[in-house]
């Protein structure tokens, strides 16, 4: 609910949003010695606090913010910057899910013969995926959004499947199926908080780039009067009076420099997620290695 309504409520300026807050960290302090003084918890938070769990806990909750926050956004993006349908804009993505698919069998394959934490490169892929995204312009296509998105299908399986062989490691039967629930907790809920992270960037960094580029935008500016010259008569070859061509041309700078700081705001989200990605590593190369080849942990 937090992460929800605090951009639409102004954060901590809110006192709904104060209370709430309050109120989790208080029940997740005293969550603790609960757990831990049941014998049958719901959450072992023994396991939780382990390397070998813990580091894969975190690695998917990373994992999921990227995933649905990219699922989310670039297609927020085509709309509102490139003019794209919502058809078009999801079809930008399939691609990516056809590559998924079709990775989640190789990735099967090869996993009983390579450690996780090696597999687990596929963090480095992402990030190489979102680094592709920070180079976004106006007179990009489809295709460029939809093979950032294929990137994006080769490197998640390379975190879901050995993830989940590594979570399982030293794990005591009776414990699997928390451990199965606990990570996709931790990639729904890392999702959640990637979304709001991606919103509140977008918000704010816009309104930042927006507040620079004005400053440029002045009448006093030579490349101000050059382009609000250029984009007059441009506007009076296409039979516009003077003085409605004028207004039109400045109607045109106001929003390229809107639709300007959405690009650069756009862009700080995919280095956030690129540098997230690349935090994933050295968690995914500290979990120990393995038995590989052994029957999978009976869970979903």
């Amino acid at each position: 609910m937090v992460l929800d309504r605090g951009l639409e409520d102004d954060w901590f300026g809110s006192s709904f949003i104060i209370a709430i807050t309050a109120v989790t960290a208080i029940a997740f302090v005293l969550m603790i010695p609960w757990e831990m003084s049941r014998p049958d918890p719901m959450i072992d938070v023994r396991m939780v606090g382990s390397r070998q769990f813990g580091a894969a806990f975190l690695v998917m909750g990373a994992t999921g913010a990227i995933l649905y926050a990219t699922t989310q956004f670039m297609p927020l993006l085509l709309q509102t910057d490139f003019g794209d349908t919502a058809t078009w804009a999801g079809l930008a993505l399939s691609p990516g899910g056809i590559v998924t698919m079709v990775m989640m069998f190789v990735i099967g394959a090869i996993s009983n013969k390579i450690q996780p934490k090696y597999l687990i490169i596929g963090c480095v892929i992402i990030a190489i995926s979102m680094y592709g995204l920070t180079d976004v312009y106006g007179d990009l296509n489809f295709w460029f959004f939809a093979r950032s998105r294929m990137v994006l299908g080769v490197g998640l399986p390379l975190i879901f499947i050995p993830i989940i062989a590594a979570s399982y490691d030293g794990i005591p039967p009776n414990r699997v199926d928390m451990a199965s629930v606990l990570i996709n907790a931790a990639r729904n809920t890392g999702g959640s908080i990637g979304v709001s992270i991606a919103s509140n960037v977008v918000a704010h960094r816009e309104q930042f780039h927006q507040a620079r580029l004005i400053e440029n935008a002045v009448p006093a500016s030579v490349g101000y009067q050059d382009a609000l010259q250029q984009v007059t008569k441009f506007f009076q070859a296409q039979g516009s009076p003077a003085t409605e061509a004028q207004q039109q041309a400045v109607a045109w700078i106001g929003q390229e420099v809107t639709l300007q700081a959405s690009f650069l705001a756009y862009v700080d989200v995919f280095w956030v997620l690129m540098i997230l990605a690349l935090l994933a590593v050295p968690l995914a190369m500290s979990l120990r290695k393995v038995k590989l080849g052994g029957a999978a942990p009976a869970a979903h």
